[in-house]
């Protein structure tokens, strides 16, 4: 027997789970079940983590978490459990599968098969914002080498182990030539090592058309963080229904998994939600424990089941579904099927295979990094990018001088626009006129001399070179 952590948590979540427990019980899953208790009642309570410490140890105990959708209250500096859990537990990999389920579950889509990884840590749900000025707030993006390099090769191994034919990677490189630039160059490096898997890159925009419009073409897609969300739910409505996905966490040493849908608390307590998606989390959930067996029993009875036009009220077609039931029913109806295959349905075979493990990460040999000036961000309230040039045209060293003035993101000093609007929000470059590397004191000289004059300074950024190559990003128009 398996022992594993489970959490009904809100709105719909304690039907939903009900009716996934018994389910796979029915079908003999060998699971034991601590139960811990998440979300909106905790975060009330005065617990802006929405989880316990005691619910942290059984979790880190049991390894492997089957959770419900919960209720984040909104304001009052909820932090996202499902975020927080997964950068606690290093789960960095979210696998969404993603198939259309025609002529039984209406989609435009009928050929379609997806499986979208997204990367689970980083990028913007970092959480790291500030409001910088009175008309200003920033959210700051980051993504490591290491974090792109398990993601994608994550992804490649999928592929090879589940015999997926192409792995897409989708970014927005041309506009954040850093960020997702890595994320590019990473996927461009990993994928030379499987030759026998096709490689492709997409811009995310025409990309995420393209998946909307033609989703055959695709099979596995690789994407950071914020673009895998919103994707892969896309791409699970347009399959059939957002309410029949499921979704993996998957880390070096613990697993989450649950359903892509939240917590419906207008639904909640009417035996109306669909348990399609948490049910799907827990068939990935027993492939992953290698309860192969138990898996493709539940997955297929769940086909025939929906084959055979028992629905809830959320995919049930008038003329095409022959019966529609609430929540219970709908387990009750799987169970019946357990054992059965669906006809004209593909059925499903999970095999035992071995955990996708990944090679530890190495730390590459330091690059030269080199200083070659500064970003000293400032709140000041007027308009006139000459008159704030001409208070930082005081600001200085014999080495280092005033470069460029951005107003977010767009260059407005030397020779900007007077139809640019500018906010409160200002970038001022300092660097050396002949494209030598400075020092860190002379950081500190800017500083105080803005001080000095009264200038607002909010934040800086260093600007490096690492190998000779520039690491900052030019401001827009230059």
């Amino acid at each position: 027997m398996q022992r594993i952590t489970i959490a009904k948590g809100d709105g719909i979540g304690p039907e939903i789970m009900d009716a996934t427990l018994k389910i796979i019980n029915a079908a003999g899953a060998q699971l034991e079940y601590d139960e811990i208790e998440v979300g909106e009642k905790i975060y009330l309570s005065g617990n802006s983590s929405g989880i316990a410490k005691e619910s942290w140890d059984t979790i880190i105990k049991n390894k492997v978490f089957l959770k419900a959708p919960i209720t984040t209250p909104q304001g009052g500096g909820y932090k996202s459990l499902n975020v927080t859990t997964r950068k606690f537990l290093g789960l960095y990999s979210n696998v969404r599968p993603c198939v259309s389920l025609h002529p039984f579950v209406e989609t435009k889509h009928p050929k379609m098969d997806i499986v979208i990884i997204r990367e689970n840590e980083e990028d913007l749900y970092a959480g790291i914002e500030h409001q910088q000025t009175d008309e200003v707030i920033q959210c700051l993006k980051l993504v490591s080498r290491p974090g792109c390099e398990k993601i994608v090769r994550y992804a490649f191994e999928f592929a090879k182990q589940y015999g997926r034919k192409k792995v897409t990677c989708f970014t927005k490189d041309n506009i954040m030539k850093q960020t997702d630039g890595l994320f590019h160059q990473v996927f461009d490096e990993i994928a030379t090592e499987y030759p026998e898997i096709e490689n492709e890159h997409w811009i995310i925009d025409i990309g995420a058309a393209k998946m909307s419009d033609t989703p055959e073409v695709f099979d596995v897609i690789v994407t950071l963080n914020l673009y895998g969300d919103v994707l892969s739910d896309i791409a699970a409505q347009i399959a059939g229904s957002v309410g029949l996905a499921g979704s993996a966490n998957i880390g070096e040493e613990c697993a989450m998994f649950e359903a892509i849908h939240g917590s419906a608390p207008r639904r909640a307590g009417q035996n109306l939600a669909n348990p399609s998606g948490l049910l799907q989390g827990a068939v990935m959930m027993l492939n992953h424990l290698g309860q192969n067996s138990v898996a493709t029993k539940v997955h297929n009875a769940w086909l025939k089941t929906l084959e055979d036009g028992i629905h809830t009220y959320d995919i049930y077609t008038e003329g095409k579904s022959s019966k529609k039931v609430g929540t219970q029913e709908f387990a009750d109806a799987i169970i019946a099927n357990l054992g059965k295959e669906p006809v004209t349905l593909k059925p499903v075979n999970y095999q035992s295979g071995q955990e996708i493990t990944l090679p530890k990460y190495e730390k590459r040999t330091p690059a030269k990094k080199e200083l070659l000036g500064h970003d000293i961000f400032v709140h000041w309230n007027g308009t006139d990018a000459n008159e704030l040039a001409q208070k930082m045209d005081t600001i200085g060293t014999s080495n280092v001088k005033l470069s460029m003035i951005t107003n977010r993101g767009i260059k407005v000093w030397p020779e900007g626009f007077s139809q640019t609007f500018c906010t409160d929000h200002w970038r001022c470059r300092f660097k050396t006129e002949n494209g030598k590397t400075i020092n860190k004191e002379e950081l500190i000289i800017l500083l105080q001399q803005c001080l000095q004059n009264g200038i607002d300074t909010i934040k800086t950024e260093n600007l490096y070179q690492f190998d000779g190559k520039m690491a900052f990003s030019l401001g827009q128009g230059q």
